[in-house]
């Protein structure tokens, strides 16, 4: 075996004088065994390329990984891979620290291109398909209840009827929009049947969400659900800060801010010399007051007819069930996100920053009911997309917005996930600061239950 020589440690051998046999007979220990071994040249882990210094051929051992020492190139070469992969790392590092409050890299016509232009399309017949199937299932319920007329039953209507009246309030919602049809008048009719059935002012509230549209996001501008700043909440008495983040309080708001609107901001969505309207809308919010108080009118006297518990039961309880689903759904829409999502003020609020804030909700069985108002962003910036292409419009601009879309938690056939939501914001998101241009809410350790928060 002296002869044999590892191929792998590249030791050069000597010119090769002879020619190699086909095989070779090895004698080990050079005692001859009783029966020769043949080693062939084929074996597969033998290799005939070295010689011996004799100039005889040599059967070297193929090794598979020849132990071999880098170079210079590739020791730099590998110091080079290193520091790509630190790199990498970094980069991944800076994705994973997203900050919702930066400037995005797309622009509003870029989100608006990826959109389908069927997803424009509103076709009133299917809109008002909408309406006739909301109204029928309402006078249903109530016809079913008040010939039943059993405290086993009276509970669950009251569940699926106030459901039901703020599905009809979705509905007038997009005639405000001018998402219901492309007729002025047909959506003024249909958004004034439908809101005033359930109480609500439609041109007055109607104007007003227009202005929380065109300011979304805005701290002093904007005119839903906005927040306080550190001086209007510090101005608030005890009774009035606490009732405002304590549940069921926050819930029952919307009835009183139709009258009078949030702490800090005065006017009213009935009177039309309020400081919501400009000269030429007071005819509008004349028009919608009355039609207002003739449903109140219409009420009352139903009272007489049927009597007022029965009222209670049949409109009362339904009615305030339909707010807190209009303050719970509108509420989040804006609050409650796991992480914290900016204000803004001055220069650095654009219509598309403002949008971008609005956070989409899934509702579990609900979402059909009350027209996919969860899917809330692309709404926010294209109020003109009708309820029922929302959803494609919103999978065809995911791609653009990125981490500026946040997916809504996967609900349960009801959306119960989202209480806890409601719940921590109302105990954490209080007021923001009366400076600064980019803003996130902080924490008046004070109220029950709240810890402070501090925005990294």
């Amino acid at each position: 075996m002296a002869g044999l020589v590892l191929s792998g440690y590249a030791i050069k051998p000597f010119p090769q004088s002879f020619t190699k046999p086909t095989k070779q007979i090895i004698h080990p220990n050079n005692n001859p065994p009783s029966k020769p071994i043949f080693l062939h040249s084929k074996d597969p882990i033998f290799s005939s390329k070295t010689t011996n210094p004799f100039g005889s051929s040599n059967w070297a051992l193929k090794v598979s990984t020849p132990l071999t020492i880098p170079s210079l190139d590739e020791q730099h070469l590998e110091t080079k891979r290193d520091n790509i992969t630190t790199l990498d790392e970094e980069i991944v590092k800076q994705e994973d620290e997203f900050d919702a409050g930066s400037p995005p890299p797309f622009k509003l016509g870029e989100i608006k291109e990826a959109i389908p232009k069927h997803c424009w399309v509103k076709d009133p017949w299917r809109s008002m398909s909408y309406v006739v199937r909301d109204v029928a299932i309402v006078l249903g319920l109530a016809a079913v209840a008040g010939y039943v007329n059993n405290w086993l039953v009276w509970p669950l209507y009251w569940a699926a009827q106030g459901t039901m009246f703020w599905a009809l309030f979705v509905l007038g919602h997009d005639c405000g929009h001018g998402s219901f049809s492309n007729n002025p008048k047909l959506n003024s009719v249909v958004g004034h049947l439908l809101h005033s059935s359930i109480l609500v002012p439609y041109h007055g509230w109607r104007i007003s969400h227009r202005t929380h549209h065109q300011n979304h996001g805005h701290v002093e501008k904007d005119e839903s659900w906005h927040p306080l700043s550190e001086k209007t909440f510090k101005s608030l008495d005890w009774m009035t800060r606490t009732l405002r983040f304590t549940l069921p309080f926050p819930m029952l708001a919307y009835p009183f801010y139709l009258l009078n609107r949030s702490p800090g901001k005065s006017g009213s969505h009935f009177h039309p010399n309020s400081d919501l309207f400009v000269a030429v809308e007071k005819k509008d919010v004349i028009t919608s007051t009355i039609c207002w108080t003739a449903m109140v009118a219409i009420l009352v006297s139903l009272n007489f007819v049927v009597g007022p518990m029965h009222m209670l039961k049949l409109y009362g309880i339904p009615y305030w069930i339909n707010v807190m689903w209009l303050d719970f759904v509108t509420y989040l829409h804006h609050h409650g996100h796991e992480d914290k999502l900016p204000w803004y003020r001055g220069k650095e609020w654009s219509y598309l920053r403002g949008g971008l804030t609005t956070i989409d909700r899934d509702y579990g069985w609900i979402n059909n009911i009350h027209h996919d108002i969860g899917t809330h962003v692309i709404h926010h910036l294209f109020p003109q997309i009708p309820h029922y292409h929302l959803i494609e419009a919103t999978e065809a601009a995911k791609p653009v917005l990125g981490k500026y879309y946040r997916e809504p938690k996967k609900s349960w056939p009801l959306p119960f996930h989202l209480l806890g939501e409601l719940i921590t914001s109302l105990k954490k998101d209080h007021y923001v600061s009366d400076t600064g241009d980019v803003l996130y809410y902080q924490t008046d350790p004070k109220l029950s239950g709240s810890t402070t928060f501090v925005k990294k």
